[in-house]
């Protein structure tokens, strides 16, 4: 038996899928390059275009397409035009010799007559529609008085102006259209007109075709259809059906015997478009529909089985098309789903450039804060050495230094000379310029100038004072401005989280709503959903005129609560000022709490101004602040503190910063703004509506009372007026209201006012648990006239008192029961 070769049963090498896949992915993209080089850097696609519109005709004789091409191209892309020329001519010589030297002799004409006159005009791009119109008119003249033998009639003069209005035309849509077919980078979409001027370029184009046939086949017939196939299945019907009517109307223009053409493209592209949902295959099915019901119902001159086949050959070269093909033309027409997905895409794409240049400013002044309080901690940790020892050469310069005992007592004794000085500085400084006799004596026995010494200490002791308390200042400045830049950088960082979030799909619930409402009579024509969370309920609606009957708060917003399970109201209503118009209405969830409160004040000795100020201020966050401020002394400048102090809470407040940084900025600025012995109080309580706890801020303020039934609670803190110091504590005492109590907040001419008082906490508290109304503002005007009432009726102090009672919300319209649609909602 023959030996067999072992080479053949060797194993062979694994073959790796994803790499031969990935080579031919990479050597198809190459191969798309190469094409895009050659069509389209190339000039390709523009000699075949000329030499198609070379050969198109209309009304049999008419050639309007080569000049208006030739001169869009010209202004578009210059270096193009020889070959687009060139193109032109060939194509006209399909058709006739005379044609071609037309063509090429219009061409020179233009070149010639626009090299002349371009310098006496200042807009090129309007001006070659107007040399175009006059160039077609003067050429087609000039070529019809030399075709007939200098026979020119009336008619040949209208049909060269028919010919000329329609290059006149066609130059504006051209000079849209050519821009479409370059690489070079322009925005995605396409306007509405630009997508028109493409579709009558590319049917243009194919009226270059009339007459070609293949196996009795028709060739314009298979395009046109298929570019009626293709826009269909990228846009829709409405795309589609202005394809086939624009198509089939430029057909019938260049033979009229094509008239039925235009019916069946039309047809074809609303079918087309409206099965679009079924892929490929539904717009195919919508173009041979169409043929059946054309063909066999038309005045059609072909077959209905030539029709057929036509159709059919049309729907194999749309199954040819690439998928990526028809997905980046869908990218440029508005309407389309990809375009919608293109938009939101760039929408997304700058709001995340939005949230992410708000955090880069964020991330800076987190590091400015951090920065700022770290400053102290970078320093060494032996500056105060450092600066005992700049104090000991200030001293030693004026003293030591001209002494004859330098040498033993600082080369010598350098240690013990060094102690005695600091123990000297130290007590010094401690007992307010005073030395104690023992520290005197051991000096004294040390130094032979201990008295100079000591005098040029105390002198230098009053600027080194004075610096450390200088430094000690910036020192606190830092950490203010640190805190301040902290919560900027907190703001900024909540906002730009806000930015990055998206918006919730809840076309389910949409839905849902809209039917439920509908099944109860009320006609909504659109609903907008925006947010479903509990407490933030947000719900835009579009109904019909409604006659000022209120039903949006009479019906809908009680339909909402029980759907919803909480509270909605009418947050915002605009009502159409005309029949037949509609109304647009925001609801949102209602607030959990309501506050209502009753203010009472008075001026020292009844002026008219108050050294106290107050403020409630609705932040929009679902909170609600009351303040109370009380400037030193009284009259108009400390009613201008007090003021100035609420105002700027109240912007700092707003702008979203935390209770605690917004109360140092404004500290903060009262200290550092002035150098007057200028003080304000500050009584802030931030009631949360949605839970009624209360925080409250208390700077330098009297205590305030929580009045629940019969029991009093006291709240109250220690801090200093705000301006005294730079730096301090801020202390926050939080409380849970209910409702039903009452939160009663005073200035110091309230809380101190009763005469012949000796416990004002006492005394507070037994007239609040006395009143028996539950009115604030008459809880406020009793209070008030219960402390003058102890003054014998005089006003010693400016008074102020803020009563505010806390209250469920109830809302005007109970809900209304929609059965099991509240489980399917949630």
């Amino acid at each position: 038996m023959a030996k067999v070769n072992q080479s053949f049963f060797e194993p062979g090498h694994n073959v790796d899928l994803h790499e031969t896949k990935v080579e031919f992915s990479e050597g198809l993209r190459r191969f798309q390059l190469k094409l895009n080089l050659l069509f389209l850097q190339k000039g390709i696609v523009l000699l075949l275009i000329g030499f198609l519109l070379g050969r198109a005709m209309i009304l049999s004789h008419l050639t309007p397409f080569s000049l208006p091409f030739f001169a869009s191209v010209y202004m578009m892309r210059r270096k193009k035009a020889p070959i687009v020329l060139i193109g032109l001519a060939v194509g006209a010589l399909t058709v006739s010799m005379g044609n071609s030297f037309y063509t090429l002799l219009s061409g020179i004409f233009f070149l010639v007559t626009y090299k002349t006159f371009s310098k006496f005009h200042k807009d090129e791009i309007r001006a070659i529609p107007y040399y175009v119109l006059s160039i077609s008119f003067i050429s087609k003249c000039c070529y019809f008085y030399i075709i007939q033998h200098q026979n020119f009639t009336m008619y040949d003069s209208m049909m060269a102006a028919v010919e000329a209005s329609l290059s006149f035309i066609l130059t504006l849509i051209f000079m849209q259209s050519i821009p479409l077919l370059s690489l070079r980078k322009r925005k995605k979409t396409l306007k509405t007109e630009e997508v028109v001027s493409l579709i009558i370029l590319l049917a243009s184009v194919l009226t270059g075709t009339i007459g070609w046939t293949m196996y009795d086949l028709s060739i314009e017939h298979i395009l046109s259809r298929y570019l009626v196939l293709l826009f269909a299945f990228v846009a829709g019907a409405t795309v589609g059906s202005t394809v086939g009517v624009v198509t089939g109307l430029i057909f019938s223009l260049a033979n009229v015997s094509s008239f039925y053409q235009m019916s069946l493209l039309a047809f074809s592209g609303l079918l087309g478009g409206l099965l679009k949902e079924g892929r490929k295959i539904g717009t195919a099915i919508g173009l041979l529909i169409a043929t059946l019901l054309i063909g066999m119902y038309g005045e059609a001159k072909t077959p209905l089985i030539v029709n057929i086949y036509e159709s059919a050959v049309a729907i194999f070269l749309l199954f040819l098309t690439p998928q990526s093909l028809t997905a980046k033309l869908a990218k440029h027409i508005p309407g389309t789903n990809e375009h919608t997905q293109e938009q939101q895409q760039y929408i997304r794409k700058i709001r995340d450039i939005t949230a992410n240049r708000v955090e880069q400013f964020s991330s800076v002044f987190q590091v400015l804060s951090k920065s700022f309080s770290q400053y102290d901690q970078w320093r060494d940790h032996d500056g105060e050495e450092r600066e005992i020892d700049y104090f000991l050469s200030n001293v030693t310069e004026k003293t030591c230094q001209t002494c004859f005992k330098k040498e033993q007592c600082w080369a010598k004794n350098f240690n013990k000379t060094y102690d005695l000085m600091k123990k000297v500085i130290h007590e010094t400084e401690n007992g307010d310029g005073v030395i104690p006799h023992r520290v005197h004596r051991e000096f004294d026995k040390h130094c032979t100038k201990a008295k100079k010494v000591e005098d040029a200490i105390l002198q230098e002791l009053t600027f080194y004072q004075a610096n450390q308390k200088l430094k000690l200042q910036v020192k606190e400045s830092r950490k203010l401005v640190a805190e301040q830049l902290l919560g900027v950088s907190e703001v900024m960082g909540d906002f730009a989280k806000e930015i990055q979030r998206e918006r919730e799909n809840h076309h389910k619930q949409e839905e849902m709503i809209l039917d439920a409402l509908q099944d109860f009579g009320i006609d909504i024509e659109h609903v907008e959903i925006y947010s479903l969370n509990v407490g933030n309920v947000d719900i835009d609606m579009t109904i019909p005129y409604c006659n000022g009957h209120g039903e949006c708060e009479k019906i809908i917003a009680p339909l909402l609560s029980d759907i919803l399970g909480e509270t909605i109201v009418v947050q915002k209503e605009e009502c159409a000022s005309y029949p037949d118009g509609f109304c647009y209405v925001t609801f949102r969830s209602a607030q959990a709490f309501v506050v209502e409160t009753g203010v009472a004040h008075a001026a020292k000795g009844g002026g008219f101004v108050s050294g106290d100020s107050y403020s409630t201020i609705d932040l929009g966050t679902r909170k609600y602040a009351v303040a109370i401020s009380d400037g030193m002394g009284n009259g108009e400048r400390a009613h201008h503190e007090s003021n100035e102090t609420l105002r700027l809470l109240q912007t700092i407040l707003q702008s979203g910063i935390e209770e605690k940084v917004a109360i140092k900025s404004v500290n903060s600025i009262l200290a550092l703004r002035t150098t007057d012995e200028i003080f304000s109080t500050l009584d802030l309580a931030m009631i949360d509506l949605q839970n009624a706890s209360v925080r409250f801020l208390k700077i330098g303020s009297t205590p305030s009372f929580i009045k629940r039934g019969d029991k009093v609670i006291k709240v109250e803190s220690s801090n200093l007026p705000m301006g005294i110091i730079q730096e301090f504590d801020v202390d926050v005492v939080s409380e849970q209201l209910k409702a039903g109590d009452l939160l009663i907040m005073m200035s110091d001419g309230i809380f101190e006012g009763p005469k012949h008082v000796e416990n004002y906490d006492l005394w507070m508290r037994r007239k609040i648990r006395e009143i028996e109304t539950k009115d604030p503002q008459e809880i406020a005007d009793l209070i008030m006239e219960e402390v003058i009432r102890t003054r014998s009726g005089l006003i010693e102090d400016d008074m102020t008192i803020v009563v505010s009672k806390v209250e469920h919300n109830t809302p005007k319209w109970a809900s209304i029961p929609t059965g099991k649609l509240k489980t399917m909602i949630s």
